[in-house]
């Protein structure tokens, strides 16, 4: 009896979790470069001499939908987006290098180069700066070139070169900031095969259908499990009776 209360109550919680992630990838439907996060169930056996057949049902984070998304034109010079494989390197919140496929970048008021969300872009030589008073263009190998303003447009300059890299999936995972982090915390060598195309962004990988199915189905995995437990707690009070009787 107890050994399916173990499962059924593990199970009931551990759907919950997968709900979660599930919400978290529908929240970022519309996020750019966004990559889906992956759960799946793992039966563990409950360790103790008292408990030798009993086992937990765990939900075990197993990796990310590396899948690329559709690439969708903007116009904008400062968009890009990686044809295939391939993260642009960025400076995380905490200073250590970090990888992301969001490539909508835009230039502070110091003339540095950054994300939409203030995370600065990174050169093979550390943050790039961009002089005043000039229109940037960004090459498929992610060379930054300027232009003035002025009248003076045939004075093309380059300024710094966006470092791509593309280390081996198995070797990444995804930071508590949304970005991506070598697992042995390391930095990845730059990847001159990574491809940008300018002026446009990458949409996120999430199938919208494709989650709300997943919600539903989850959905019904937790109200079969509470059923199991009443299931469990019926059969517990009618065993309870006829040893009653009996005694």
């Amino acid at each position: 009896m107890d050994r399916l209360i173990y499962t059924a109550m593990t199970g009931a919680k551990h759907v919950m979790w997968q709900q979660a992630t599930v919400a978290h990838n529908l929240a970022n439907v519309t996020t750019t470069g966004f990559r889906a996060q992956i759960d799946a169930f793992r039966a563990v056996p409950v360790i103790g001499g008292d408990a030798p057949t009993r086992a937990f049902v765990v939900d075990a984070s197993v990796g990310t939908d590396f899948r690329p998304g559709v690439i969708q034109t903007t116009g904008r010079n400062l968009d890009v987006a990686i044809s295939g494989k391939g993260w642009i390197a960025v400076q995380g919140a905490d200073g250590k290098e970090a990888y992301t496929r969001d490539g909508s970048l835009t230039v502070n008021a110091n003339g540095v180069m950054q994300t939409r969300t203030g995370l600065n872009v990174l050169s093979d030589s550390g943050p790039i700066s961009v002089p005043p008073d000039t229109e940037l263009t960004i090459a498929a190998n992610g060379t930054i070139s300027t232009v003035p303003t002025s009248n003076q447009k045939n004075q093309v300059t380059e300024v710094g070169h966006l470092k791509l890299v593309n280390p081996p999936e198995e070797n990444l995972e995804r930071g508590d900031d949304g970005l991506f982090h070598l697992k042995n915390g390391g930095i990845a060598d730059a990847d001159t095969s990574v491809v940008l195309h300018s002026g446009g962004l990458e949409s996120s990988n999430v199938n919208p259908a494709e989650a709300l199915v997943n919600m539903i189905s989850l959905s019904r995995q937790f109200d079969m499990n509470m059923k199991l437990l009443q299931n469990a707690d019926q059969n517990s009070a009618k065993a309870s009776q006829i040893m009653s009787v009996t005694g």
